[in-house]
Parts: C-alpha cells; structure tokens; sequence
C-alpha cells in the first residue's frame, strides 16, 4: 500500500472531517472512497478510452520500432533477449549483486 499527502483547503478538509464523523466512516476511508468512484468515472468515459487506446497502439508502434533495433544488432535469428542477469537458488539478484 502507498502513502499519499494531498493538500487541501480549509473548507473541503472541514468538509470532509464532519460528513466522514457523519457517516461513521475515517477521513481516509471516505477519501479513498471518493478517489475510487471518480476513477469509475472516468475510466467510463469515452474520451478517456479513446486516449487509452491511442496510448496502446502508440506503445504498439514503439515496441515494434525497438524489436526491429534488437534484430538489426543482434540478428533475425536470435529469439531471445541477451540475459542480463542470472538467479541462484530462486533468488531474484542478479549475478552483479
């Protein structure tokens, strides 16, 4: 879980203290609430998924652009990636510690 500080003016924090004490609930619980629902909303949102789905065929273009760059160093017949990093006994170090 990550720790977020959000700013928040005098009003919306006075706000948001009395109708989370009001609800029962914890200033935290009612603001990642509210984060929750609003992210609801604009992942509904057919503008946000246009961009989405721009923003994939655009990483598309940009992974085939780097595959093509890895084909023309290391050649066609290369299926692998070069292994940069080795692990020991189910460890996830590399060999360069």
């Amino acid at each position: 879980m990550k720790t977020l500080a959000v700013r928040l003016d005098d009003e919306l924090h006075a706000r948001i203290g009395m109708l989370s004490k009001l609800s029962g609930s914890t200033v935290t619980d009612t603001i990642r609430t509210a984060i929750e629902k609003h992210l609801e909303v604009l992942a509904s949102d057919p503008a946000i998924t246009a961009k989405a789905q721009e923003l994939t065929a655009e990483i598309d273009r940009e992974a085939e652009a780097q595959r093509e760059a890895l084909k023309a160093l290391f050649g066609s017949s290369n299926k692998e990636a070069p292994k940069t990093a080795t692990t020991t006994r189910g460890s996830s170090r590399s060999a360069k510690g």
